[in-house]
């Protein structure tokens, strides 16, 4: 991203979700996040106009595995080393560790149908020219559906619960739109955390101080530990994103008497608000619940944002207010007799996809009216 200028970039994607920005793939490139060294090797494509501005781009990374993507195809990678063949590398088009849809074709205009057919044609050829076995577009705008469609890809349909903003005058509008029984229960959960003594600071970038991000990046830490895992992004990470794109972080601390005890961290856009990472200092009946969803859905409510967005999987927040949402991906393989398996396997899915929203959609707290 380094060698792309961040207003030509973000030129392109006027209106775009933070982790489109050229801030946000930079920070995530210059911290050693997304490098070599973390299988992630940036190789963005771009098509320009004859006067060398940027026309469209294609953020775009060589991968040695599948880790951080959230669109599971370890059963794909199976079957190919059971064939004898070799999955990885694999070309992958995503907000790196984001499972957020947004635009991944960057068009300076959003009707330039031949720019789009072009980086998607070149990425094939560019998978071609490095051995990759496949290219993955994870999570795009459904406007980009049938650019995929024509070059051949192949769509795959998944499911996540976002939370949809009807014009809310206050929470407590919000939860009157529950079934009685769902309504107590949301109560109940948060009153448990407020007599717990536990209460709420909602920082921005701008108010998060060194001591604040190293605290915060300590709480959510411990959420990856605990799984076995590291955190995908570094302290460093989130420092540079709080000077650079301070107004689209947002962090909530909850604190007791004696400090901080947990964190989540999300980011905002004009229209949606993404929550992506939390941790806890220890348990807390209910506080994930609060921190997590209700503070999100305050927050939207208070700032008119039609949209919230918390996460992949997690039912749980189905009785919290969130509904089944679409999300989509698209895959192209190399091999053809792959490639029509594959086609054949995503249909089959998608249909199982349907059955399972239109299940959870009926166990949603929302009164029938509503």
């Amino acid at each position: 991203m380094g060698d792309i200028a961040c207003d030509e970039w973000n030129r392109l994607g006027t209106g775009a979700p933070p982790f489109m920005r050229h801030e946000f793939l930079d920070a995530a490139e210059t911290t050693g996040c997304v490098s070599d060294a973390t299988g992630w090797r940036p190789c963005h494509l771009t098509i320009e106009n004859d006067d060398g501005t940027l026309r469209g781009a294609l953020p775009l990374y060589e991968k040695d595995h599948s880790w951080g993507e959230f669109v599971f195809d370890w059963a794909w990678a199976n079957a190919y080393a059971r064939a004898g063949l070799d999955y990885y590398p694999k070309l992958v088009s995503a907000a790196p560790f984001t499972p957020a849809t947004s635009p991944r074709l960057m068009l300076a205009d959003r009707q330039d149908r031949e720019a789009a057919d072009a980086l998607i044609e070149r990425a094939i050829g560019l998978a071609d020219e490095r051995a990759c076995s496949s290219l993955h577009i994870l999570f795009p705008d459904t406007g980009e559906v049938e650019t995929y469609t024509k070059a051949g890809l192949k769509l795959r349909k998944d499911c996540q619960f976002h939370w949809r903003n009807r014009g809310y005058a206050d929470f407590d509008e919000f939860l009157g739109t529950f079934s009685s029984a769902k309504r107590k229960k949301a109560r109940r959960d948060r009153r448990r955390v407020a007599e717990a003594g536990i209460r709420f600071r909602r920082l921005s970038g701008h108010d998060l101080t060194p001591e604040l991000l190293a605290t915060t990046y300590r709480l959510i830490s411990r959420t990856f530990l605990i799984r076995g895992s590291a955190p995908y992004y570094n302290l460093q990470f989130f420092e540079r994103i709080a000077r650079r794109l301070p107004d689209n972080l947002l962090v909530l601390l909850a604190e007791d008497g004696d400090g901080p005890v947990a964190a989540a961290v999300f980011f905002v856009s004009p229209d949606t608000l993404y929550g992506r990472y939390w941790g806890s200092a220890a348990d807390y009946n209910a506080l994930h619940f609060e921190a997590c969803y209700y503070q999100g859905i305050d927050y939207c409510i208070e700032h008119g944002i039609a949209r919230f967005e918390p996460g992949t999987q997690g039912e749980h927040k189905l009785s919290r207010g969130f509904t089944p949402a679409e999300t989509r991906s698209a895959h192209w393989l190399a091999h053809p007799e792959f490639l029509s398996a594959i086609g054949e396997y995503v249909e089959e899915e998608a249909r199982h996809v349907d059955r399972y929203m239109r299940a959870v959609d009926a166990r949603s707290p929302y009164r029938r009216d509503e």
